[in-house]
């Protein structure tokens, strides 16, 4: 992920100021009450809302150390001074409030939208009656030693803003420093640019109804929802990269046999300069992990830009989804803010205020044991301090309106071990079964789908980011699937570094029967392993097969692009294409045939490629844009892939809700999984633990599970080498027919069978020989 700002300074305040500062903080320290451990939904009613007659607006916002608040309202978003400016009172928990008559709006000459944002005072900038804008009347410090950083010539986006005017920067206004604090910028008014929160009208969640399929039976497609049709002539082009058009995209996904699209991050996000120099990356944000509000839709999504229209036309999206059968899950960060980190020159009192750091800066992020900067152990800018009930509220209640008023059905969270973080400030300590981490108490407040199906959110954490401690695959709470890292590296190797890497089949076999060494010691299940090969956040199918290395500095539309990791465990095959096909067929087999709930990325299903770029966050180009005029090879592997997602679909022996057997429960002879050797024996020790071995076969009863097959075989060939596989028992009285041989010579549109159509093999003990670096599926009936 892209990190604007990773280099962190710090400069030390003298021991004078020091001392003031804290004796200021003694002074204000009667006036703040803790707040109390809120463990409920939307329990402050935090934002600004109209009440059900709509001729009055409540304005709340929280803050454990302001002295005084203000909000400042406006007729449009930039450009203006306000046109009225209303005191805030505070209660004792903190919060900070009025209530304004939509009559004295219009009499201020607001007649039509009401924007507005806050301006905030605290112990390190106390009020004084002389202050005005740009001035510096009243300040003490940028940041005091609470880690306070008020400034009142910030103007502040509300966190609980439903919309927002624009970003901080845009086509013609990209200074940055506006927003700074320091002795350069600190007197910089920010108000005629900065963003503005929406007052929206109550909204009527109008989404359609949610699917309740268990994640188990789910096909996740990742994608970017611009990517996914900015490229598409069979969208109008006033609506391709738009709410609008993607959800045009409902019947192409279905006939993939995907159930859920997962969206990359959709929250607002700085992403407006994008189109200040149309072919350049310089500070681009194409991803969108930089969240600048957690509420509102990212507004350059929408055909609709008015104000309401990217929340109406986003839940029209969803409903378009939901009609067809899919889920709809986002990507949302949790983890870091769009406000970003330290400036890289300018010391460690040189930070952006535009919303969180300017209303709390200690309780909404995570800072070093002085208070004075960032804590970052993830590398994009400073961690937010999920383990402060304040904070943790403002995940909660966002994530509930995305649920509930937007119709989301499930959530993927982005550096999601932060979440799991049990030290505020200081220092980092993930701990699973803490029931007061943000990730013990998001199932609590929303809870896990059942294994079974039904009414629920679907949780599923990205395990892991940069810094110590972080690591956690296979350690997150029940309730939670996770990105399974494992099953992506050790499949990987197996494929792409024979020889090199020592992978043996007993690490295969734990991946591709769901993973049980990480999920079945804590209650969890198969389904809870997203399984994948490849994501956005690295190489595409195509290109984990054709590219050795990372080639991120190229010229535009594929570049350049920074970061990205140098361990992708990819190989070109020697610049053979036809191989490079059969082992994204191979890629693509092991998702769709092992347990777990498998997750392919978007244009993965007719191979594409961008040349290698492996980190491609800043790339709002045709090279990153889902391409719609494919090859014939490419629509030879749409046609394999979406056949092999719907063999899937119709066999329930490969969507497991618990781990495999190995009993005969039912009588016939054959456990629920067998696994054997290409001679057909049951491995040994020594075959499991040797990683000279490269080939594998496993039969799974389908009787067990209620499948239409009485019996499914998967013969694995990582070798070179041709082997020769003997085939296990198909039953009594049964006989084993090829759905697929991803061997090269089958290649074409029939590669996998049409039901009722695939080639009788044979028995038990018959001989089949596998190609190199192939796989064989079979059915029994």
């Amino acid at each position: 992920m892209p990190a604007p700002r990773t280099r962190r300074t710090r400069a030390a305040l003298a021991a004078g100021l020091a001392a003031a500062l804290t004796a200021v903080a003694a002074l204000v320290a009667p006036l703040v009450t803790a707040p109390p451990a809120v463990a409920a939904i939307d329990a402050r009613a935090l934002g600004a809302r109209y009440d059900s007659s709509g001729s009055r607006i409540t304005f709340r916002v929280y803050s454990s150390a302001a002295t005084r608040m203000t909000v400042n309202v406006y007729a449009a978003p930039t450009g203006t001074g306000e046109n009225a400016s209303y005191l805030l009172t505070r209660d004792a928990t903190g919060v900070f409030s009025t209530t304004v008559d939509v009559a004295a709006l219009r009499a201020a000459g607001i007649t039509g939208t009401v924007y507005y944002g806050y301006r905030a005072w605290g112990p390190n900038w106390p009020y004084s009656s002389t202050w005005t804008k740009g001035s510096s009347a009243g300040f003490v410090a940028d940041v005091d030693a609470a880690g306070n950083r008020f400034n009142p010539n910030k103007l502040l986006l509300d966190p609980y803003a439903r919309e927002i005017s624009h970003d901080p920067l845009r086509p013609g206004m990209t200074t940055s420093t506006t927003y700074a604090s320091g002795p350069a910028y600190r007197t910089t008014d920010s108000g005629p640019h900065a963003a503005k929160g929406i007052v929206l009208a109550a909204t009527t969640p109008a989404f359609g109804t949610k699917p309740t399929r268990a994640l188990k039976d789910d096909l996740v497609y990742e994608v970017h929802l611009r990517g996914l049709t900015r490229n598409d002539p069979s969208v109008p082009a006033a609506y391709r990269g738009t709410y609008r058009g993607a959800g045009m995209k409902a019947a192409y996904l279905a006939s993939l046999g995907v159930t859920a699209v997962e969206f990359l991050p959709l929250q607002e996000t700085q992403n407006d300069t994008i189109d200040v120099d149309p072919t350049g990356t310089a500070g681009d944000n194409y991803w969108g992990y930089m969240t600048l509000n957690y509420f509102a839709p990212d507004r350059r999504y929408a055909y609709d830009r008015s104000p309401g229209g990217p929340t109406r036309e986003f839940q029209q999206m969803v409903k378009a989804y939901h009609d067809a059968g899919i889920k709809v899950l986002v990507d949302v960060v949790y983890n870091h803010t769009g406000e970003g980190g330290v400036y890289t020159a300018g010391g460690s009192n040189v930070y952006d205020i535009v919303s969180w750091r300017g209303l709390d800066n200690p309780t909404y992020y995570s800072l070093t044991a002085d208070r004075q900067s960032s804590w970052d152990n993830t590398g994009v800018g400073g961690n937010y301090n999920t383990y402060n009930p304040v904070a943790q509220d403002l995940i909660v209640d966002s994530l509930a309106y995305w649920k509930n008023t937007l119709g989301v059905d499930g959530f993927r969270h982005d550096l999601a071990s932060v979440l799991g973080n049990t030290c505020q400030h200081g220092c980092f300590n993930y701990h699973k079964t803490d029931p007061n981490t943000a990730l013990n108490r998001i199932t609590r407040e929303m809870p896990p789908r059942p294994a079974g199906g039904g009414a629920g959110v679907d949780w599923i954490a990205e395990p892991w980011a940069l810094g110590d401690g972080t690591y956690q695959v296979g350690n997150f709470p029940a309730g939670w699937s996770e990105w399974n890292g494992q099953y992506r590296d050790t499949l990987r190797r197996d494929q792409n570094k024979l020889g090199v890497a020592a992978i043996t089949p007993g690490q295969l076999a734990d991946r591709f029967a769901g993973s049980s060494d990480l999920y079945g010691d804590d209650g969890r299940r198969p389904w809870n392993s997203v399984n994948f090969m490849v994501a956005h956040d690295g190489l595409t199918l195509a290109d984990l097969y054709a590219c050795n290395a990372k080639n991120n500095n190229q010229a535009w539309p594929y570049g350049p692009s920074d970061g990205g990791s140098d361990d992708n465990n990819s190989w070109d095959h020697g610049g053979n294409a036809a191989d490079q096909r059969r082992a994204a067929r191979n890629g693509h087999a092991f998702l769709m045939l092992s347990a777990g709930t498998p997750m392919i990325t978007g244009g993965d299903e007719v191979l594409r490629g961008i040349r290698c770029n492996n980190n491609p966050y800043n790339l709002d180009s045709s090279a990153n844009w889902l391409g719609w005029s494919p090859t014939a090879d490419q629509t030879t592997f749409r046609t394999f892939a979406s056949r092999l997602a719907a063999f899937r679909h119709a066999h329930p022996a490969l969507r497991p809700a618990n781990f495999y057997s190995a009993a005969d429960t039912n009588g016939n002879g054959m456990p629920q999984l067998s696994w054997f050797t290409p001679a057909g024996s049951a491995p040994d020790s020594a075959y499991w633990g040797n990683a000279n071995n490269h080939a594998l076969g496993w039969r799974i009863d389908g009787t067990e599970f209620g499948d239409p097959a009485s019996a499914v075989y998967v013969g694995y060939n990582g070798w070179s080498g041709d082997v020769n596989f003997t085939l296990p028992s198909p039953g009594a009285g049964k006989q084993w027919y090829r759905v697929t041989d991803t061997a090269s010579w089958a290649e074409g549109p029939n590669q996998v069978a049409v039901p009722g159509s695939e080639a009788l093999i044979g028995g038990q003990g018959t001989n089949y020989l596998l190609r190199g670096r192939s796989l064989l599926l079979l059915v029994a009936r």
